[in-house]
């Protein structure tokens, strides 16, 4: 389709373009107008409404300068990619100055890698004993003083219940304990 564009250098309507498509470069008929719009779609030709009829045209130069273009595009891009290579290869030889393997940096490497593995050893052992830490006993002493608040809170609901129970149920406190499963000496902590 785009040869027929590029040899006749002249715009086209689409029963044109559907005459001549099979005739010339043995496109399918019913396929010619999914090609052209697919070719518009994609920016490789044009279409215009020039009244009530939809004109096609592609021109060889148009194309030539749209590869041109790209290439510009491309050409600036990996220029910017050199230079930052450049740029990054300068800063990594920059970066190893001073840094040079000798006895001295080998001896400290050394050391400091001794160092971590103390540091990681006495965290093992302080977590062992982080059961006697300060901080963590009071925690725990206001945990079960908030657990003891609430089962004091729901022995005191049971006992209220039961009475509710026992005034309106006429029902003896042991036979409430035993329908309910309520041990007989349930009482506030």
């Amino acid at each position: 389709m785009m040869d027929i564009f590029h040899e006749s250098q002249e715009p086209f309507l689409l029963k044109e373009l559907e005459k001549i498509g099979p005739k010339q470069k043995g496109i399918v008929a019913q396929s010619v107008k999914d090609v052209v719009q697919s070719l518009v779609d994609d920016g490789m030709c044009h279409c215009e409404k020039v009244g009530t009829s939809n004109f096609f045209w592609a021109f060889p130069s148009e194309a030539a300068v749209k590869r041109q273009n790209k290439r510009r595009a491309l050409e600036k891009e990996l220029a910017q990619a050199e230079a930052a290579k450049e740029e990054l290869t300068a800063s990594i030889a920059r970066a190893q100055l001073g840094r040079e393997q000798t006895d001295e940096r080998a001896g400290l490497t050394e050391e400091l890698l001794a160092v971590e593995a103390a540091w990681k050893e006495q965290q093992a052992e302080l977590q062992q004993f982080k059961e006697c830490d300060p901080v963590v006993l009071n925690q725990k002493r206001e945990e079960a003083g908030v657990a003891r608040d609430a089962a004091n809170r729901w022995t005191s609901n049971v006992f209220i219940m039961q009475s509710w129970v026992r005034e309106k149920f006429n029902m003896d406190v042991e036979q409430f304990n035993k329908h309910f499963g309520i041990p007989a000496d349930l009482d506030d902590v």
